[in-house]
């Protein structure tokens, strides 16, 4: 039974080591993905110059420091279990007086081989993207390049598509139990990470802060249906269009606005909100860009902003457009630029999550924050933009 067991499942040829081609021992994963024993990966690299991985041939500069994977380990002891399990239950047996059909076995044997293979296939996906995580997570540990973290950062706390296990009848012969504690050891070493990770998120966001700049909008820049307060830190749409100079300055017919002060060095952070408003654009504009007629938001026009349209369309104005699929909407947006760097990054403020990063930005003139409050919507966007105070306690 054993080795009818063992060849049905020998398509699941992740439980064997391509270098001895057995089950694996002590399993260590190499950098490039493939898995092997320990001491097979060691012996191929003993007394080498070059570490090569022996099933792509990928070579690595330095030889990788690799630790004993505990979970895949886990995985292939438990596959040798349900091998030695296989061979020593038989599926059934015959009572004295009862005549047992062999057909009627097989087709027991052949049902539960195909159980098998399944939930082996199922649990090796989900495996695999865990241990993808795991290994991204490894790299942003380690990285000092925040904008990175915060970019990488929804994709690896967003919960893993987890299936629920103990929902599926599996038959006690396949000795899934340590399987099972393997994987729950597995997704929570997983929270446990995306947690600290949340943490050190939340430290490189309140560093942004600290480059936190006094902004107050320009009056001789706004569009006429704009309505300012009289501090210059809301921005709202008006039901009619003021009289105001026609000066060079002033955005029209785009209903737009800029900051007084512009930047044409070193790091300034502000935020903006934007409440439950259901059209917006934010972010910053060369000081030359066009401000008379229909004008193009995008990087080559000098402008660097993202949008919301229709209450749920988020878009970053890049080169092309991107699509933005947040699962929140943000309520207080959050915008740092690193003029020297060529970045300009957004921010969901409250849940502290990243949103855009504008990269290689050719700044070579001063740089201002800019605002569009946007269309009325049927009165639904009546709202102002407010230009909000860093609270560096929080």
């Amino acid at each position: 039974m054993a080795s009818v067991m063992a060849s049905n499942m020998l398509p699941e040829k992740q439980f064997y080591c391509p270098v001895c081609e057995q089950v694996f021992t002590d399993p260590v994963t190499t950098p490039c993905g493939h898995n092997f024993c320990q001491a097979c990966i060691q012996s191929k690299w003993e007394g080498t110059n070059v570490c090569q991985c022996p099933a792509c041939d990928r070579s690595f500069p330095s030889r990788p420091e690799m630790s004993i994977n505990i979970a895949f380990k886990e995985l292939a002891d438990t596959f040798k279990q349900m091998i030695v399990c296989s061979s020593a239950a038989p599926l059934s047996s015959a009572q004295p007086g009862e005549v047992v059909c062999d057909v009627c076995i097989k087709e027991k044997q052949k049902a539960v081989e195909r159980r098998a293979e399944e939930f082996i296939s199922e649990l090796q996906q989900e495996i695999t993207e865990l241990q993808r995580r795991n290994t991204e997570m490894e790299e942003l540990k380690n990285t000092e390049d925040h904008l990175h973290l915060l970019q990488h950062l929804p994709s690896i706390t967003s919960p893993p598509p987890t299936k629920e296990w103990m929902e599926i009848n599996i038959p006690p012969e396949l000795c899934v139990g340590t399987v099972r504690r393997a994987l729950s050891k597995v997704e929570r070493t997983l929270m446990n990470e995306m947690e600290n990770l949340k943490k050190e998120g939340d430290t490189k966001m309140k560093r942004m802060q600290k480059y936190a700049v006094d902004v107050v909008l320009d009056p001789d820049t706004a569009h006429p249906n704009i309505v300012l307060t009289a501090d210059g830190k809301q921005a709202g749409r008006g039901e009619l269009l003021h009289v105001v100079p026609d000066n060079p300055q002033r955005f029209d017919p785009v209903i737009c606005v800029l900051a007084k002060q512009g930047y044409i060095s070193g790091r300034f952070y502000f935020q903006v909100s934007v409440g439950q408003k259901t059209f917006w654009d934010l972010g910053v504009v060369k000081g030359s860009v066009n401000r008379k007629g229909m004008i193009t938001s995008k990087p080559e026009n000098g402008y660097w902003t993202v949008r919301l349209r229709n209450g749920d369309e988020y878009r970053a104005l890049d080169s092309p457009s991107v699509r933005l699929p947040l699962k929140e909407k943000p309520e207080i947006v959050g915008v740092f630029t690193d003029y020297d760097k060529g970045t300009v990054s957004f921010f969901d403020v409250e849940a502290r999550s990243h949103i855009y990063t504008f990269t290689g930005c050719l700044f070579s003139e001063k740089v201002y924050p800019f605002f569009s409050p946007g269309v009325c919507d049927e009165g639904k966007n009546k709202g102002p933009l407010i230009i909000t105070t860093v609270n560096h306690e929080s």
